[in-house]
């Protein structure tokens, strides 16, 4: 049983869901470094809102119970400090990146990601590896 959560972004389910081999997953590694996973509402909409008819059981089957992380007004005043920061910086990310982020440091949670690109901009967002 994993003993630690990561928030885990958009991108690493897909990496998921695309993987013949799920074993060689990013997900996968992850538990078998003793996280599970949650997410925050951004990549539940994401993912939803990008998959066909076809793929709807499968994000179901996977999705069913993971806790979903809402928007509320902490991680919106964390999405506003962040944003402010990076503007600051000349370096700002795509708002769904930025709640996404926010959602993480605010719940004060570990977070993966495929894109460290924009990601890595954020100070106080602990990116794993």
């Amino acid at each position: 049983m994993a003993d630690k959560i990561i928030l885990t972004d958009t991108s690493i389910l897909i990496d998921y869901f695309r993987k013949t081999d799920k074993d060689n997953s990013v997900l996968i590694s992850l538990f078998d470094r003793g996280f599970d996973f949650t997410i925050s509402a951004i990549t539940h909409y994401e993912i939803y809102s990008g998959t066909t008819g076809n793929q709807v059981e499968f994000w179901k089957s996977l999705l069913q119970r993971t806790k979903v992380l809402g928007l509320d007004e902490i991680v919106a005043q964390t999405a506003v400090d962040i944003n402010k920061e990076l503007k600051r910086k000349r370096k700002q990310i795509e708002i769904a990146d930025l709640f996404i982020a926010a959602t993480a440091v605010a719940n004060n949670l570990p977070f993966a990601t495929l894109n460290r690109k924009h990601f890595d901009r954020i100070d106080n967002l602990n990116v794993v590896e």
